[in-house]
């Protein structure tokens, strides 16, 4: 049986809620395997804390919350502090560089990528900053194929935002494969 248990966390508008979604949607339609998908807003709609739980399994899903991820996300500082601890021995901790500061000892692989700064740098919109976060996640785990996350996009966005996203996905999963060499 394989089933990945995911966190997301940051803040809103972020993307962190969207890249979940995503996920779990290309989890399901394109990829063949179960998923599941909730989510908690902190007060404020902008700036309040958010985050995403995803599980895709190839088996049955009993319960949709994840109590302890292979892989954990944290785009801010204070989602970090909060969730750092809950990650499974051995899982994957992934952080941006600009806005996150490791600085516990947890037993888990800590990839620390500049994501933000790269997506100013070479697309200057940072509402894609979770779709490179996505491919980041998706080159270092090869969890699913960038096709499948591509075609929930064009079925999600605006089309005249479909090349910027693609964009983002592919820096993404090419800092994700680099960190792996």
């Amino acid at each position: 049986m394989k089933r990945t248990r995911l966190v997301f966390s940051g803040s809103g508008g972020q993307g962190v809620i969207t890249a979940g979604i995503i996920l779990a949607e290309a989890a399901v339609i394109y990829e063949n395997m179960n998923a599941t998908q909730t989510q908690t807003y902190g007060a404020a709609a902008r700036g309040g804390a958010t985050k995403t739980d995803v599980i895709i399994s190839d088996s049955k899903i009993y319960f949709p919350e994840v109590v302890q991820p292979n892989i954990l996300v944290c785009l801010t500082q204070d989602s970090y502090n909060n969730f750092a601890s809950i990650i499974r021995p051995g899982g994957i901790l992934l952080t941006d560089l600009r806005f996150v500061k490791t600085i516990k000892k947890i037993d888990a692989k800590q990839i620390e990528l500049p994501m933000y700064e790269n997506v100013i740098k070479q697309i200057n919109k940072k509402v894609v900053f979770n779709i490179c976060m996505l491919g980041a996640l998706i080159g270092i785990t090869r969890l699913l194929k960038p096709s499948s996350i591509i075609k929930v996009l064009k079925k999600r966005i605006s089309k005249d935002f479909i090349d910027i996203n693609k964009k983002a996905l592919d820096m993404g999963i090419k800092m994700g494969r680099e960190f792996k060499k």
